[in-house]
């Protein structure tokens, strides 16, 4: 059985339906993309995983996409290994999980993730940062919310 919920207590404070919008800039600023989003996090209890993430994401000009990401649990950890991606979470303090994660389609590509989430557990601000041969070239902003 997974210690997932007594060994990552600020992954558990995710568990819910968060909305909100994806804002990618490059590093000038300026804004490449923005779409909304609506993520499921859940700790199924009858699933060989630890953890599964559902990404929904939808552009004001129609497009939609739908991701999931089953991570397994070990070592303080969860860890990600799907069609799309490699990865590992971990904790940091009491508000911060930090993901490094890798596309499997880009080569020389790699990005880390900060996750804040609220003291109240209903607000939820991410940053990633894309980097491509070591150097940064983009990041992506994130506001959510948690559905109520």
């Amino acid at each position: 059985m997974s210690r997932i919920r007594e060994e990552m207590p600020v992954l558990v404070r995710h568990e819910g339906d968060w909305v909100g919008t994806y804002t990618l800039i490059n590093i000038q600023g300026n804004i490449l993309d923005k779409h909304e989003s609506h993520l499921t996090c859940q700790f199924p209890e009858d699933d060989s995983y630890s953890y599964c993430q559902i990404n929904r994401y939808k552009w004001s000009n129609g497009k939609c996409e739908e991701h999931k990401f089953p991570g397994t649990y070990r070592d303080k950890a969860l860890w990600f290994d799907t069609e799309r991606l490699n990865g590992k979470a971990w904790e940091v303090d009491e508000a911060t999980i930090i993901l490094h994660f890798t596309y499997k389609t880009i080569p020389d590509m790699y990005l880390y993730e900060m996750i804040q989430v609220s003291s109240c557990n209903n607000y939820r601000s991410r940053t990633w940062h894309w980097f491509k041969t070591n150097q940064i070239y983009q990041r992506t902003l994130i506001q959510e919310e948690r559905m109520r």
